[in-house]
C-alpha cells in the first residue's frame, strides 16, 4: 500500500468512525421527539347504517381528549388537580345511543350559527331565509340537525401534538341556510395541556357563519356537583342584554354595577339569583353574551375559571370578539352523563366563543356574512393548570 492511498484510506476511516460517533445523537434526538399516537374504535351505528368513531388523542404529560366524528363532540376531556390526578372534567355519555336520546348539546361542535336567531329568520341580499324554529319562537346552534348531529369526516393526525381534522360540506339550503359551506376543524391537544380549536369554512354563496364549540365544564371533575362555587373571570366591559325570549335587544350595555360584572373574580353562585337584576330573570342565571374589552380578532385571553378543591384553572383564549357565558340553567337530569349520573340544574357550565347572537338581524353587530373567495378562520384555546 502506497503513503497515499494509506493516508486516503486513514482519512476514510476516521470520517466513518466521526460518523458513528455522531449517529447516537441524532438517534438520541430523535427519540426525544415523542409521537403520541391517536386511538380510534368503533363508537356506535346511526339510524342510516353509517358508523360513528371515537378518536382519543394524548398528549406526553397523560392528558386525554375522545372526540367523535357524529357532531365533533368532545366526549371526555381530563386535566390535572392540584395531586397531579388526571380526571374527565366535561358533561359527557358513554355511547352514541345516550346522544341520539337527545342531549343538550354536549360537547358538541354548533354551527352553521352558534346561538339564536330571533324568529328564525334573516334578510341576506336583499331575500329573506327561514329557519327552523327550535327554541321556542327562535331558531338555535344552526336548527334541528345542526352540526352537532351531522358525521364529520375524521383524519387523525398523529405527531408530538395529536390532533384530529374534522371535514363536513353543508350543502345550500340545509336547514335553511344558503351556499355549499365547506367546514374544517381541527382540534390540537398540546404538550402545554391546554386543547386548541381552528375552524375554517369557505362558501360558494354569500351566508352567514358563527361555530363554537358547546362543552360543559365541572372542574371538579364530579357531575353530582354543581358549579356555583367556580370562581370566574371574564375580561368583557359590556353585555349584550336580552328580551324574555334571549334575543339581544341590540344595545350593549356596561357590566358595571351589575351581576355581570366579572372583570374580578367571582363565584357563579354570587349573585347568580339576584331577584332584582330583569337580566338574571330572563335567562334564569347567566345565559349572555359578553363582549369583550379587547374584541379584537388577535388571539387573546379572555377569561379564567378556578375551582378550589381541586385547584383546577382554565384559561380561555381566542380571537371572537364574544363569549356566550352559559350556567347550566335548563339542565334538569333528563340527560344522562357517563357513569349513569344526570346531568342536574347547574351541573356544568359552558364559555362559548362567538359573535353575538342575532347577528344577521342586527346590521350594528360586528357581521357574520361569508361571501364567496372569503374564508373564516378562528381560533380558540382552552388550557388547565393548577393553582
Amino acid at each position: 500500500m502506497t503513503l497515499k492511498t494509506r493516508c486516503i484510506t486513514l482519512l476514510c476511516l476516521g470520517l466513518f468512525q466521526i460518523g458513528l460517533a455522531q449517529t447516537p445523537v441524532k438517534i438520541k434526538k430523535n427519540s426525544s421527539e415523542k409521537v403520541v399516537k391517536i386511538d380510534k374504535k368503533e363508537f356506535g351505528i346511526l339510524p342510516d347504517g353509517t358508523k360513528a368513531e371515537l378518536f382519543t388523542l394524548r398528549n406526553s404529560r397523560g392528558m386525554e381528549a375522545q372526540i367523535t366524528n357524529y357532531g365533533g363532540i368532545i366526549t371526555s376531556l381530563t386535566a390535572p388537580d392540584k395531586n397531579g390526578k388526571y380526571e374527565n372534567i366535561t358533561l359527557g355519555c358513554e355511547t352514541l345511543n345516550d346522544y341520539l336520546k337527545g342531549v343538550p348539546f354536549f360537547g358538541a361542535l354548533i354551527g352553521r350559527f352558534g346561538n339564536r336567531i330571533a324568529k328564525g329568520k334573516f334578510t341576506l341580499e336583499g331575500k329573506e331565509y327561514t329557519l327552523a324554529k327550535n327554541n321556542g319562537p327562535n331558531a338555535l346552534h344552526g336548527g334541528k340537525k345542526g352540526f352537532d348531529k351531522v358525521l364529520w369526516k375524521a383524519t387523525p393526525l398523529n405527531g408530538e401534538e395529536p390532533q384530529l381534522k374534522l371535514n363536513y360540506t353543508s350543502v345550500d339550503g340545509e336547514e335553511g341556510y344558503p351556499g355549499n359551506l365547506n367546514i374544517e376543524v381541527i382540534y390540537t391537544l398540546k404538550k402545554d395541556n391546554s386543547l386548541q380549536i381552528n375552524y375554517k369554512a369557505t362558501t360558494d354563496k354569500t351566508t352567514v357563519v358563527n361555530l363554537t364549540n358547546h362543552t360543559y365544564f365541572n372542574l371538579t371533575a364530579n357531575v353530582n356537583k354543581e358549579i356555583l362555587d367556580h370562581e370566574v373571570t371574564i375580561l368583557a366591559d359590556k353585555l349584550v342584554p336580552v328580551d324574555r325570549t334571549l334575543i339581544p335587544t341590540g344595545e350593549l350595555t356596561a357590566v358595571t354595577g351589575t351581576p355581570f360584572d366579572f372583570l374580578t373574580a367571582h363565584k357563579i353562585g354570587e349573585r347568580i339569583n339576584d331577584a332584582n337584576d330583569l337580566q338574571i330573570k330572563y335567562g334564569k342565571g347567566y345565559d349572555h353574551c359578553w363582549v369583550f374589552t379587547d374584541s379584537s380578532n388577535k388571539l387573546k385571553k379572555v377569561a379564567l375559571v378556578y375551582e378550589a378543591t381541586t385547584g383546577r384553572k382554565m384559561e380561555v383564549f381566542t380571537t371572537e370578539p364574544a363569549i356566550q357565558f352559559y350556567s347550566g340553567n335548563f339542565l334538569d337530569g333528563s340527560a344522562i352523563t357517563k357513569g349513569g349520573i344526570p346531568a342536574k340544574f347547574r351541573s356544568g357550565f359552558c364559555l362559548e366563543t362567538q359573535h353575538y347572537p342575532d347577528s344577521p338581524n342586527k346590521p350594528n353587530f360586528p357581521s357574520t356574512v361569508l361571501k364567496p373567495g372569503e374564508t373564516y378562520q378562528t381560533t380558540t384555546i382552552y388550557k388547565f393548570s393548577v393553582k
